[in-house]
């Protein structure tokens, strides 16, 4: 039998998950798990790599001990942060997270130099604070871009970190906001305008493709490229069609549809969606609001003495919500989330109950506000929606969603991102012969649960 690992590290938590095709449906083993390694270093917010790396290494040595070697190994995380190397391919500290704030003070002179309608219409990305593209301008004036010989997102480096090779992966790199959308390669004239040099940049590689054999453990394995960005991976799990619309609900949701080419229309800058890179060349055309973030954040600051049950329950039997914008600045790295959420609605006392069902309600409603945008932009009408990601398991969350939009709602599968990664390394392997095959794959594999 011939397993497939996943290494799928949200901005949270990460897990190694191996995958095999048994009597025609694929089979889903957790193996390894690890959490907490976002750091506050003289009040910014970085990336523990030393435990990353520890972390990422001890699952695949987990698989080695249960005597499950995978013949190849793919690994899937959150967007738009990286690793800068330099040219003795040492890291070059520190690896910044997407949360820390430093970025909020080159924006406008970011625009200055290239507007947003002129940059939207070369990449097709959303305008947000903590794109790389504010990072890497960020670290030009601070002079660590000076140091610089290698540029690697996330995943790309803990890949590196397995092999000793270099990649720059398609679905990744988008987010970046450097990926020219047509033709699928750095703008250089992006990084000439900024002064960013273009020499930290490799090739970049589509998904379904080898990065290297995996050094230091004992055994072979071929480390890939999945959809390296994790919503990418979700997405390529997610069969929806060209009517339908995916929700990839976790510490974010990503609400959006599925196309073939980029959507660079001033209707699709003006509405702030994002043309983010698929599996297959495809574009996932979608929005970004704070999701199971907001919901994290309220548990902790509840010392978690509740389930995320009973935190449901608390929502549903509060009578009463409020109307909130979850992608609020306040809302991305307050010391505490029911008091920030307290303060944006102007009630002190808000009770917890309905601070919690007011970020269920907030969801919902801007999940409906995307639907509309899409079925408008687009010129689709959308006949389903498709929840995947541990958010689908929030059935308050999904009861609303159906609510709000109006339309048939699907749940499931909860391991969409791990399924996304896993199916690129079965066509990478020729166990399955294209995207549509996996797919199908996915259906015949894993239950969907209706909405009412």
């Amino acid at each position: 039998m011939a397993y497939h690992l996943a290494i799928d590290i949200g901005a949270s938590s990460g897990r190694h998950i191996l995958g095999s095709v048994e009597g025609g449906k694929l089979r889903l083993e957790e193996v390894y798990r690890f959490d907490d390694y976002l750091r506050d270093e003289n009040g910014s917010l970085v990336w523990d790599l030393e435990k990353l790396v520890r972390e990422v290494k001890a699952g695949v040595e987990k698989c080695g001990s249960l005597g499950k070697i995978p013949s190849t190994i793919a690994i899937d995380t959150w967007g738009v942060d990286y690793v800068l190397l330099d040219e003795n391919k040492r890291e070059i500290m520190p690896a910044y997270s997407y949360r820390d704030s430093r970025t909020f003070a080159v924006l406008d002179e970011v625009s200055s130099l290239i507007s947003q309608e002129e940059l939207y219409s070369l990449t097709g990305i959303q305008k947000a604070n903590y794109n790389s593209i504010y990072q890497l301008f960020c670290d030009k004036k601070d002079g660590r871009l000076e140091k610089a010989a290698y540029f690697l997102n996330m995943p790309d480096y803990l890949a590196f970190k397995l092999t000793g090779e270099i990649r720059n992966e398609y679905t990744e790199a988008t987010t970046t906001n450097l990926v020219n959308a047509k033709s699928k390669t750095w703008d250089e004239s992006i990084l000439d305008r900024l002064g960013i040099k273009k020499g930290i940049f490799s090739e970049i590689s589509l998904p379904c493709t080898e990065v290297g054999e995996l050094k230091g453990f004992g055994f072979d394995s071929k480390v890939i490229l999945a959809p390296s960005h994790d919503t990418a991976s979700a997405v390529a799990a997610c069969s929806v069609g060209d009517s339908g619309v995916y929700i990839s609900s976790g510490t974010w949701s990503l609400i959006g549809t599925e196309n073939s080419s980029p959507v660079l229309s001033r209707e699709a800058l003006d509405a702030n969606f994002t043309n983010e890179g698929g599996i297959d060349c495809r574009f996932r055309f979608l929005k970004n609001y704070m999701g199971m973030w907001l919901l994290q954040n309220i548990r902790r600051n509840l010392d978690n003495q509740y389930s995320y049950d009973e935190m449901m329950e608390l929502a549903e039997t509060s009578g009463r919500y409020e109307y909130i914008d979850t992608n609020a600045k306040e809302f991305v790295a307050p010391e505490n989330m029911i008091e920030a959420i307290r303060e944006y609605v102007g009630d002190g006392s808000l009770p917890v109950g309905v601070v919690i069902n007011s970020v269920y309600h907030s969801l919902a409603r801007a999940y409906a506000e995307v639907v509309c945008e899409i079925e408008k932009i687009s010129n689709k009408t959308v006949d389903r929606i498709n929840i995947v990601g541990g958010g689908s398991k929030d059935k308050y969350l999904n009861k609303l969603t159906a609510q709000y939009t109006g339309k048939r709602v699907l749940a499931g599968p909860v391991e969409a991102t791990a399924t996304g990664n896993i199916i690129s390394q079965l066509i990478y392997s020729g166990e399955v012969s294209s995207l549509g095959a996996a797919r199908e794959l996915v259906k015949l594999s894993f239950d969907t649960e209706e909405v009412i």
